[in-house]
């Protein structure tokens, strides 16, 4: 079996209708968007009927020929327990549009709903692939070089040697298949360049890289991220996590600041006036929106988070994150890296206490 499908293939991505903060004013007007776009692509919302087919109608897309509706009569709340979604909401349409990549029925799930009570159903309707302790969540950055795909950005605060291996030969393929790099580079994120620095999990995990099949860069450093020194950038959920919303809360200070000093007096907002093109230029440049989509890999089928608060345009690239992956065969290529490395390590991929 060819590990990358042809890309004109149908593709079927199930569509959590209801996640996030807005639900279906959101999702199904950027569904309609990269369907009108893609015409290899078909799309199930899953939600509730009715108020899907109220945006459907407003963006004059009721009788789309690759577009259909799956109603789910229940909806997992943004602040909902993991536990209460998984125990008491098997009809939500999170769980219904997972249910669809289990069954085959479709190639990729999307949602903007509760992040954990996704990632805990996921993982228990699609379990995790042979030789993957855990799923981790993995995202897109922009760099000077283009982007950097950095992961685990929150999934898993604690983690051995074993689980960052494993993390950076799902972010090596994914950045592989999608971006079409032959051997991306791997840098595992450390308090400094050095073999000495950092603490044993870093530094154990570095040893298992040495010895992979990967493109292993070595150590880098958290400016190394936005320089794009490496493909990929691999650290456990709180590094990454505390790093992902420092860079947020960064970019938000240096916007606010910026917009303060243009409009600081009548001769800065003439100064703005004449930079406006470079202004808007660069605002698109780090306009969040294109790298919304963070995928959950690891598991047995794709599973992409876009952010709650995502407007059309960014879940429309959350689902353009879900269209790549199954179109250029992550999962197979994860799949095959993996037991090369498991045969080549002899067994030391496993976390043997999981």
């Amino acid at each position: 079996m060819s590990l990358q499908p042809d890309s004109a293939a149908t593709i079927t991505i199930a569509i959590d209708a209801m996640g996030g903060d807005h639900g279906p004013q959101v999702t199904v007007p950027a569904s309609v968007k990269i369907l009108n776009e893609n015409p290899q692509l078909h799309i199930v919302l899953v939600g509730l009927q009715t108020e899907i087919n109220d945006q459907l109608r407003l963006a004059d897309a009721i009788q789309h020929p690759r577009l259909r509706i799956q109603h789910a009569s229940e909806v997992v709340a943004m602040d909902e327990s993991p536990q209460s979604a998984m125990k008491n909401k098997k009809d939500s349409s999170m769980r219904v549009a997972i249910n669809m990549v289990k069954s085959g029925e479709a190639q990729a799930c999307v949602s903007a709903g509760n992040t954990g009570a996704l990632m805990a159903t996921a993982r228990f309707v699609l379990k995790t692939l042979p030789g993957i302790d855990r799923p981790a969540i993995a995202s897109t950055l922009p760099s000077e070089n283009g982007s950097t795909f950095m992961l685990d950005l929150g999934a898993n605060a604690d983690c051995t040697p074993a689980h960052l291996y494993q993390f950076a030969i799902m972010g090596a393929m994914v950045v592989s298949c999608v971006n079409q790099k032959a051997n991306p580079t791997v840098g595992l994120l450390n308090i400094g360049s050095e073999d000495i620095k950092g603490n044993e999990v870093v530094k154990q995990a570095a040893e298992l890289l040495r010895q992979s099949h990967l493109n292993f860069y070595g150590n880098v450093e958290g400016d190394d991220i936005f320089k794009g020194t490496t493909d990929v950038v691999v650290c456990d959920g709180f590094v990454g996590n505390v790093s992902l919303k420092t860079t947020e809360g960064l970019a938000h200070m240096m916007g606010k600041f910026l917009t303060q000093e243009f409009k600081r007096n009548w001769l800065t907002k003439l100064m703005a006036l004449g930079a406006f093109p470079v202004l808007k230029a660069f605002k698109k440049r780090l306009d969040p929106r294109q790298y919304n989509g963070a995928s959950f890999l690891g598991l047995r089928g794709i599973v992409v988070k876009s952010h709650g608060g995502a407007d059309s345009v960014g879940f429309y690239h959350a689902i353009h994150v879900a269209l790549e992956e199954a179109q250029s065969g992550v999962l197979q290529r994860i799949e095959a890296q993996l037991e090369i490395e498991h045969l080549t390590t002899r067994g030391q991929l496993t976390d043997p206490t999981r």
